[in-house]
């Protein structure tokens, strides 16, 4: 880290296992002060826990994306105990309506779904960006998926499928908007990987999918924005 400057605040959602645990130890060991938040209380503290014990600079906080108190007691806490936040990982999601039909998924869960996979999101850009933007630098890294690419959409999974199209939409929104600031959004997609949601058939592990992820998580000043990532490559919408 360049004398002088502060060491950089990462904030990861969902993170107690899977791609964002990975995410926050790839982050921690590229010498970022971690955020791992997680709904359950006690897996999000093993989580925290196991990475300390690796000699990574990692805190807990709760979280529930789907939960606008939950989102404002984050923010407060952010603030009291770390003064900024230059680095958001939006990677909590649910996966709930595998091979379903359009016209057979039914509502509770479309509406599920959307909760976590975009108005989760959008409610942490909105608490969070103005960090960043208050302090001319931030990196946003929306975790997408191949299933939310128009450019080759089939049928089934509409619940899913539509709540990661909704997010690249957002990714493209906030980036323009914040683009004076310094602040770099970009959507990534990991790739099926193993994992509770991806089973364990999938062929990619967490630490691949989470090098894209670290690798956005960091750009330069001079890295793209409002782009759509897979192994460090551009992909169509």
């Amino acid at each position: 880290m360049p004398r002088g400057r502060p060491q950089r605040i990462a904030l990861v959602t969902g993170a107690n296992r899977g791609i964002g645990f990975e995410t926050c130890r790839q982050l921690a060991g590229a010498g970022l002060r971690v955020i791992l938040t997680s709904r359950d209380p006690a897996k999000g503290r093993r989580a925290a826990d196991l990475l300390r014990r690796e000699g990574k600079d990692v805190a807990w906080e709760p979280l529930d994306v789907t939960d606008s108190k939950s989102v404002k007691r984050l923010l407060d806490a952010v603030r009291r105990g770390f003064g900024r936040l230059d680095v958001l990982v939006n990677n909590a999601a649910v996966y709930l309506d595998e091979d379903v039909s359009v016209f057979e998924v039914d509502d509770a869960t479309v509406r599920a779904t959307l909760e976590t996979n975009f108005y989760g999101p959008l409610a942490m850009c909105r608490a969070f960006v103005p960090l960043m933007q208050a302090q001319g630098y931030g990196r946003v890294v929306n975790v997408s998926s191949r299933a939310g690419q128009l450019s080759d959409m089939t049928g089934g999974t509409a619940a899913y499928k539509v709540s990661k199209a909704a997010l690249n939409a957002l990714t493209r929104i906030v980036a323009d908007e914040v683009r004076p600031a310094n602040i770099k959004v970009n959507a990534v997609c990991p790739g099926w990987v193993r994992t509770k949601m991806g089973g364990p058939r999938a062929p990619r592990s967490p630490k691949q999918a989470a090098e894209t992820i670290v690798w956005l998580a960091t750009l330069p000043d001079r890295g793209p924005t409002g782009g759509f990532f897979r192994d460090r490559k551009a992909i169509a919408w």
